[in-house]
Parts: C-alpha cells; sequence; structure tokens
C-alpha cells in the first residue's frame, strides 16, 4: 500500500506580498495626510489670528491627558495580567471545560496579553483626554478669598480641586474595576481560581493579588465617600442647593463614618492577603453595606421625617440664610439696590414733566418688527441681507445720547440664482458693506424709521467727522468662504457696491487687509482643497500669491475658538467704533460647583420670545460672571478680547492656562467702551434667580408668599418677555442712563397678571478709555406696594385689544388687504406710576411686507390712549397735556430720494481712497414711480384722516405697485 502526501501550501509570491505591503503603506500615508491636512488648517487659522498659542495648548493638554489617561489604564490592567498569569499553579488539575478554554485561548494569550491593557488604554486615554480642562483648572486655581459656612473651605476648592478629585476617584475606581476583572479570568482560565463541587479554591498568589486589589478599590470608595461631603454642598436639595439640617447632622457625618469604616473593610482586605483568612474582610463588607443602608439611608429620613418636617422654618433657617446670601453673590445679584414704590394710577394733566428727559427717548421703532422696512428701504439687490431681530444701540449726534435701532448690510449668496457659480460666490461676492441705523424714538409721516446712517455708499451722522470702513467681511452672514487680495497692480475683482462711478454699473474692490490665512502656493491651495472639498480652489487661475482664504467669519464662532472657555451671549450686535464697523460679543465664565448657591437651567433662564431655543454648552450652572468683552472686526477679522471681570477667579485661572490672550480694560478706546452695555443673557439669568432671590429672610424664602416670575410676552403667551434697552431715568436717579429693563408678577400658576417688581440695570459704561462708569451693572429693584395694584403686561395687553377704538381700527384694516401688528410693549416708572407703551404697526397682507408705524398705545392705571403719535397719545391720556416731550413731537417728512425733503449728509469717502459717489440721477421711469409713490402715500394719509377704508385699500394697492416698480429698477441698474 503506498501513500501520496499531500502538496504544500502555496505561498504567497513575493510580489503579490510586496503590492498589498505597498498599498497598505500608500492608504495609511493618505489618511495621515488627510489628518495632517485638517490639523495645519486648523493651526493656520489660529496663528493668522494671533491666537495660535491658544490651539497648540489645547494639542499639547490633550496629548498629555491621553498620555497618562492611557499609561495610568494600561500599566495596571498588563501588570494584573502579567502578574496572575506567571504566579498560575503549574499542576493544577483543570476540567475539560477549562481545558478546552486554554485551547482556545492560549494561541492568542501574547496577542491578549498586550492587546487588553492597550484596548482598555485606548479608551481611557480618550476618557483622560476630555478632561484636560478639569485639571488644568486644577492646576492653575487661585484663592477666592471666600469661604464656605461649612467646612470653612476657600469657595476655590469646590470650583476647581473637587470637579479634579472627582474625576481623579472616578477614573481610579475604573482601572481597579477593570484590573479586578482581568484578574478573575485569568486566574480562573490558568486554574488559579477554582469553582466545583460546591467549593471555592483560590491559590495563594490568586489570593494575595486579589485581596490587594479589594482593598485598594475600597480605600478609593473611602476616598470618594469623604469627597461626597463636600459635594453635599453643591447638591440639589428640596428646597436650596446646599447642605440642609439633615446633611449637615446626619448625611455628613454618616459619609465620615462610613469612609472611615471602608479603609477599616481595606485593611481587612490587606491582612487577608498575608494570613489568607476571607472571613473577617467578607463580614466586614456585609458590615459596610449594612451601615451604608442605615447610616445613609434610614438615619437621615427618620431625621428629615422626624425632626426637620414638623419644624422646618426653626432648623433649616440658618441654612436657608447660607442659600441666600451664596446664590445672590455667585450671581452678583447681591448688590441690589430695591426701593417701595407706591405707584399711583390717577391720571392729571402735566403728570410727566418731571419725566420728560425720560418719554423723549422711549423707542416706538421695535427692532423685532421694522427689519422688513429697512429691508425694503435699504437692501438695494438681492443679494443684501439685514439680520431679524435688528439691534439696539446708542450714538451720540449733535451732543445727545441717541438710541438706535442698527443692523448691517451683508451678503446674501443664495439669492445669487443662476449667477452663483464658484467664482461669483468665492472670489466676486465676498463681502457686505455698510451699518444702517435709525432712531428708535422718531418716525416719518408715513411711519417709517428716520435714518441717521443708511445708503450705498454709506452716509449719515455716524460717519460723518471720521474716515470710514464700510466694509464687512465678517459677519452673521458671510458665506462659508471667500478668496481675497491681489497684486496693487491687479485690476479688483471683488464686487463693492452696485452703484458705479463714471457711469459704471459697478464699483469693485480688492481686500487689503489681514483676515485669513494665505493661499498663495500650491501646498495651501491642496490643504483647503481637501479641507472645503473643492479642486476650483486648488486648479482656479484667479488665485495668486496674495490671496488669503477667509473662513469662520461669524463673530461668535471667532471668539469662541479663540476662548473656548468661554458662554457666549446670544445676541452679539455691531456698532461704529472708532470708523470702524466692530461685533461686540459677550462672554461669560460659568460654574455648577460654587457651594451654597442654588442651580439654575442657562437655556430656560436665557429663553423668550426673542430667542426660543438658545444653544448653551453647560446648561446647570449656579455660578456666572460677564467676565470678557470682545470685538470682532468687520472688515479684518481681528479677535481683541478683553478682561472685563479681572477679578473673577475662574477668569484668573484661565489667564494662566491661556496667556497673553486677554488685554486690560485700559487698552479700550472711550469710542469702545460707549458701545458696551450690560448683556442681555446675564440679566435674564440674574431676574430668573431675584424672583425668588429678591427677598432677604429666611421667612420669607421659605413661604414663598413673595415669589415673583417674568411675565409671558403679551403677543406669544407661551414665551416669556424678553427684556430692553431704554435711555430712561429710575426713580431716585439724577438723569437717565442707558440701561435694561424688566417686570415681575407673582408667581405660580393662575395668578393675578399684577406688576410685582421692576427691575433694571444700568448698562453704560462711560466714555472714558479704559475707565467703567461707576453706576454699570447696578441693579435696582422697584417693589411695587401691594396695596394699589398695577397692571401687568397681560393685564394690559387685554385692556389694549378690547379697547373700542382699537379693535374697531384693527377690524377694519384686515378686512381688507392689511394685517395690524403690536409691537413691544414697554413699561415705564414715569409720572409717579408705570406708563405702558406699545407701537402699533399696519403692513400689507400681500408679497410685500413693509410694516409702518401708524398708531401708539398707551396706558396709565385704568386709563387708555391710542393716536397717531407717542406724543398725541399722552397728551390724551393726561388730560390734553401730559407734560412730555417725545421724540415724535414734530413728525418727520418721509425723505423721498431726490426731493431734497430731508437733507443727508455728504457720503462718507470710502477708506480706501476709493472717491465719493454722486447720487445717481433719476431716470424718467424712476422719477414717474417715486412720484407715484408720493402720490399714493398722501392719498393713503388722507384716507386714513377720514376713517375711509376703501379709499386706503386703494391707496395701498398704488403704493404696493410704486415700490414694486422702483425695485424692479433698481434691479435693472437704473438706481
Amino acid at each position: 500500500m503506498t501513500t501520496t502526501s499531500a502538496p504544500p501550501p502555496a505561498t504567497p509570491s513575493r510580489s503579490r506580498r510586496a503590492i498589498a505591503i505597498t498599498l497598505a503603506v500608500i492608504a495609511a500615508l493618505v489618511v495621515a495626510f488627510f489628518v495632517f491636512a485638517s490639523l495645519y488648517a486648523d493651526w493656520l487659522w489660529y496663528r493668522q489670528l494671533g491666537f495660535d498659542g491658544v490651539l497648540v495648548t489645547q494639542w499639547v493638554a490633550r496629548v498629555i491627558m491621553f498620555a497618562v489617561g492611557f499609561i495610568a489604564m494600561a500599566v495596571p490592567v498588563w501588570l494584573s495580567i502579567q502578574l496572575a498569569y506567571r504566579l498560575r499553579p503549574v499542576y493544577a488539575r483543570l476540567s475539560s471545560q477549562l481545558d478546552r478554554y486554554q485551547e482556545v485561548v492560549e494561541p492568542l494569550r501574547r496577542l491578549g496579553m498586550w492587546g487588553i491593557p492597550t484596548f482598555f488604554g485606548f479608551f481611557a486615554g480618550f476618557a483622560a483626554s476630555a478632561q484636560w480642562e478639569t485639571v488644568a483648572l486644577w492646576f492653575n486655581g487661585v484663592s477666592t478669598g471666600t469661604t464656605d459656612p461649612e467646612f470653612g473651605l476657600d469657595t476655590g476648592f469646590y470650583l476647581f480641586t473637587m470637579p479634579f478629585l472627582s474625576a481623579v476617584v472616578g477614573f481610579a475606581s475604573a482601572v481597579v474595576i477593570v484590573c479586578l476583572l482581568v484578574t478573575a479570568l485569568v486566574s480562573y482560565l490558568y486554574g488559579s481560581v477554582r469553582v466545583g463541587q460546591r467549593e471555592l479554591r483560590i491559590s495563594k498568589s490568586a489570593r494575595i493579588q486579589l485581596a490587594v486589589i479589594a482593598g485598594i478599590y475600597l480605600l478609593i470608595q473611602g476616598a470618594s465617600l469623604w469627597l461626597d461631603r463636600y459635594r453635599t454642598l453643591v447638591t440639589p436639595n428640596d428646597r436650596i442647593t446646599g447642605a440642609g439640617y439633615v446633611d449637615v447632622n446626619a448625611v455628613i457625618p454618616g459619609q465620615a463614618i462610613l469612609a472611615i469604616a471602608a479603609a477599616i473593610v481595606a485593611v481587612a482586605f490587606f491582612v487577608t492577603a498575608v494570613i489568607g483568612r476571607w472571613r473577617y474582610p467578607l463580614i466586614g463588607t456585609a458590615l459596610l453595606i449594612v451601615s451604608s443602608l442605615v447610616v445613609g439611608i434610614a438615619y437621615p429620613w427618620f431625621v428629615n421625617n422626624v425632626q426637620v418636617r414638623p419644624n422646618q422654618l426653626t432648623l433649616e433657617s440658618q441654612f436657608y440664610e447660607r442659600n441666600l446670601a451664596s446664590t445672590k453673590a455667585a450671581y452678583n445679584i447681591d448688590g441690589l439696590e430695591k426701593t417701595d414704590f407706591e405707584a399711583v394710577t390717577d391720571v392729571e394733566p402735566g403728570q410727566l414733566r418731571a419725566d420728560a428727559d425720560t418719554t423723549a427717548s422711549i423707542r416706538i421703532m421695535d427692532p423685532a418688527i421694522i427689519g422688513p422696512t429697512v429691508r425694503q428701504i435699504e437692501q438695494y439687490r438681492s443679494y443684501y441681507q439685514f439680520a431679524e431681530p435688528l439691534d439696539v444701540d446708542r450714538y451720540e449726534i449733535d451732543g445727545q445720547t441717541q438710541d438706535t435701532v442698527v443692523s448691517v448690510r451683508e451678503l446674501n449668496v443664495n439669492q445669487l440664482g443662476d449667477a452663483a457659480s464658484w467664482y461669483n460666490t468665492t472670489l466676486v461676492y465676498t463681502h457686505g458693506y455698510g451699518m444702517v441705523a435709525a432712531k428708535g424714538n422718531e418716525r416719518t409721516a408715513d411711519g417709517n424709521p428716520v435714518f441717521v446712517e443708511r445708503g450705498i455708499p454709506t452716509s449719515g451722522e455716524l460717519t460723518l467727522d471720521q474716515e470710514y470702513e464700510p466694509r464687512v467681511y465678517f459677519g452673521e452672514f458671510s458665506p462659508t468662504y471667500s478668496i481675497v487680495g491681489a497684486p496693487e497692480d491687479t485690476s479688483p475683482i471683488e464686487l463693492d457696491y452696485p452703484r458705479g462711478q463714471e457711469g459704471e454699473s459697478q464699483t469693485k474692490t480688492t481686500f487689503d487687509g489681514d483676515g485669513g490665512p494665505s493661499i498663495g502656493d500650491v501646498f495651501h491651495r491642496l490643504i483647503y482643497s481637501l479641507k472645503f472639498q473643492s479642486t476650483d480652489i486648488l486648479f482656479s487661475d484667479a488665485i495668486n500669491d496674495q490671496s488669503q482664504i477667509l473662513y469662520d467669519r461669524d463673530p461668535s464662532t471667532r471668539v469662541q475658538k479663540a476662548a473656548p472657555y468661554l458662554e457666549l451671549d446670544n445676541d452679539p450686535y455691531p456698532s461704529v467704533v472708532d470708523g470702524r464697523i466692530v461685533w461686540i460679543v459677550d462672554g461669560y465664565t460659568l460654574s455648577a460647583n460654587y457651594p451654597y448657591s442654588s442651580i439654575v437651567s442657562l437655556s430656560d433662564a436665557i429663553s423668550d420670545s426673542s430667542n426660543p431655543q438658545p444653544r448653551v454648552a453647560l446648561d446647570n450652572i449656579n455660578y456666572i460672571r460677564n467676565s470678557v468683552k470682545a470685538t470682532v472686526d468687520a472688515y479684518s477679522g481681528e479677535v481683541t478680547l478683553y478682561a472685563w471681570d479681572a477679578e473673577d477667579p475662574l477668569l484668573q485661572a484661565w489667564q494662566k492656562v491661556y496667556p497673553n490672550t486677554l488685554k486690560p480694560i485700559s487698552d479700550m478706546s472711550g469710542d469702545l467702551m460707549s458701545h458696551v452695555r450690560y448683556p442681555t443673557d446675564l440679566f435674564k439669568v440674574q431676574r430668573a434667580m431675584l424672583g425668588t432671590y429678591h427677598v432677604d429672610t429666611a421667612q420669607s424664602f421659605y413661604s414663598r408668599d413673595n415669589a415673583w416670575k417674568t411675565p409671558n410676552d403679551p403677543q406669544l403667551d407661551t414665551q416669556l418677555q424678553p427684556p430692553y434697552y431704554l435711555t430712561m431715568k429710575m426713580p431716585g436717579q439724577e438723569s437717565p442712563s442707558y440701561s435694561m429693563f424688566s417686570s415681575f408678577i407673582p408667581g405660580g400658576q393662575d395668578t393675578r397678571n399684577v406688576l410685582m417688581g421692576y427691575l433694571s440695570v444700568d448698562s453704560d459704561a462711560g466714555s472714558e478709555a479704559g475707565v467703567v462708569g461707576s453706576e454699570y451693572g447696578k441693579l435696582r429693584m422697584l417693589e411695587i406696594n401691594a396695596e394699589t395694584p398695577v397692571p401687568g403686561p397681560g393685564q394690559v395687553q387685554n385692556t389694549f385689544d378690547a379697547d373700542p377704538d382699537v379693535s374697531s381700527f384693527s377690524n377694519i384694516l384686515q378686512q381688507g388687504q392689511s394685517e395690524v401688528i403690536n409691537g413691544n410693549l414697554l413699561t415705564l416708572p414715569v409720572g409717579g406710576g408705570l406708563l405702558y407703551v406699545q407701537p402699533v404697526f399696519v403692513q400689507s397682507s400681500g408679497a410685500t411686507k413693509l410694516p409702518t408705524l401708524q398708531k401708539v398705545l398707551v396706558g396709565f392705571g385704568d386709563e387708555v390712549a391710542f393716536e397717531n403719535t407717542l406724543q398725541e397719545a399722552l397728551d390724551v391720556l393726561f388730560g390734553g397735556d401730559s407734560g412730555a416731550s417725545t421724540g415724535d413731537t414734530d413728525v418727520i417728512p418721509d425723505p423721498v430720494p431726490g426731493d431734497g425733503a430731508t437733507p443727508t449728509p455728504t457720503p462718507t469717502e470710502p477708506a480706501d481712497g476709493g472717491g465719493t459717489t454722486t447720487p445717481t440721477i433719476p431716470t424718467l421711469d424712476r422719477q414717474a414711480a417715486l412720484d407715484q409713490a408720493r402720490d399714493a402715500l398722501a392719498e393713503r394719509n388722507t384716507a386714513l384722516q377720514n376713517a375711509d377704508w376703501t379709499a386706503y385699500g386703494q391707496a395701498e394697492d398704488k403704493l404696493t405697485q410704486a415700490v414694486e416698480r422702483l425695485l424692479e429698477l433698481e434691479g435693472d441698474g437704473q438706481g
């Protein structure tokens, strides 16, 4: 019998192996280059902005923390596996099942011994790198000089050290648990631990290893229990955040006892590792569990139900006092100035004479409504847009502070239509143009805004006496990226503005700032081609050696990347500062670890009808400071960070983490200082806390008999009423100041909608360079005497809507082709009481939305007036002569371009020396449309005064046709 041996298995040829290795190397290089391109592009962006240190700090910190986490997990796990394997019994009897397990595991043993620690190490490394900021704050933490009332520790311990220790304890617990599991698994597989016939056998080496690991775990748990004593000061309870009577007298002592007990049981495990008796540690563990149930749960329950609940106010008063003091300090509301206010509700002639300065500044142009009107008048081309709602600011005009409604004319490349090629959207349409500003307290005869800055090229009071840079390369609606810049002798290709010089249809420009990374060479073009997934960047011949790429152009995005530790205000706003448009952004430092300060949901606190769904990084907080004021230059994109609250301990720590990124307040110019304001979101958070924490005694806090809440917006009853900025004088103030205001009604459900409190904060930082006004940030509260009920916003709105004149006006208009829009309902403490003012706008219900201010509603006590102007309404309300002087006393004729009705300042020469553009002489078609519009306006006003609503509708149709014709002519270049 012969046998034939099997042929040897075929081996891959050397060429195939070489090809496989080559492909693998190429794939790895491609992946590595993509990763490099992404990181390098980020570094280029930060370097150009001057904040490359921020990015490098993050990279280095993450790498270090990854390495620490990897080693801290991988080394103990590797050591546990090695010890369990090397100390295995050599001649142990194994079951057939374990034999089969070993046969499977043994070929993979080496891989497992190194692979398992590496696997867990990577997870631990990524988890640790995510905690680098916690470690950085601990390492750079500062003393606050304030101690907590329970343990006497500096509050910096809670802000910086406690989060770090909690993270270390949690990480260490995870490491020990993994070590315990892998030790038990290896010991079982190799016979050190045998289970069978109702018997558990553990070898000496396994006993020592398992007992030591168990003891270490219990020591860590003891440390965690000890740390939990301090966590009680930042843990929300029934009424307060922080330790109450039960915590101080039962929970904290119980945690101390359990921590010591855990350490004793850990010692018992260490003894077992030496003497080999498991009875003592097991008994100790059982007793520890029983003790945790008795000391940690049963005893606090007993104290709460037997002692505290029947005597809650008596026993908890001192802890309520702690919470009141700490919460007020953490939210910076401890300086609240409260005034009892006995509001009058009767009206009499001349009642507002003492408040004439305040009434002259009442804003009747609602920034949330007039956006479409500003767009129709000032947009000029479809590829421009304005933000909605508009922003508010103030400027000094003719020696007087003027509240204004402002917006920036930004680019909207989505409206280019068929012209939206890569070339146009990237190289031609690169920037917006100019600021638009209108007086908040004035109107034209037709109900339109009275502009103080407008037009293309721009002209107005804001830029009349200074060199002005109107171009907006960085804004809230800027394109994703633009490529700009060229040598001086190159013909410009960027569209500057649509009205040209010497008969040309367009004026073009070239960006000459330093706004983005250079892409003048092939390598950098390749980097950004990969980043933006665009081959056009790589192959376009319009890109030259001077080209820059502008991206991440939203002001909030730029500030967030420059200062990643800040939570930013949701309302950045533009201002003309020292001849340049800058975005002003407020930044906050937040924490949830301030002892005895109550937790608030940041998203809930700042949510209202103006911002119904805010996005926040850290939601539940109990500490907030407006620590940084930031500016973003709209032309160059330059970001400047100012340390606004240098006393903030969190900011001091972050300044150590990111050195040389903040400038002192002394570097702020007087012009910039005059446009800084108290931030909206901070005020919203403070008013949310003051609804409860305006009281001063534990008894009032406990009874909640004087709890307040912010009223809902009368126009959107499901959202809170937003605060508003006005230049106004509060009772007790010597002169009006630019401030922010809000009101309070009783808390709870189904309560009366009457005013209980009126809150203001001084928002004027002054105009002296580097010096903050002494009154800035001053919180003032009027506590309204309940004996004379003052209607709240909801009640006043119902009164307005039910007024016969108002309802008749609305019904007649809505039956035609118009709709009535109620503006913001303002509450003002004037005339010894509280005055309500609401502008009423009318707009067509057709496609062209052009809200115009037609009426003003006012209310005082139970009296209501409804007239064409605020001045008339106040005079009617207060018996024929209110004594007030309002901004719309003399209604300005509606400006018609070219008729000379409203003089306009000479257009500002662009900063690049492009020259002044002479307004184009209207063509015959355009002049005809203007005449038609003027006639329609006159007919509509006459019809409105005569209440002839049929004629009113016909005149409005004519006006709409004229406006549409004007827009059509503008689109044809005849403007």
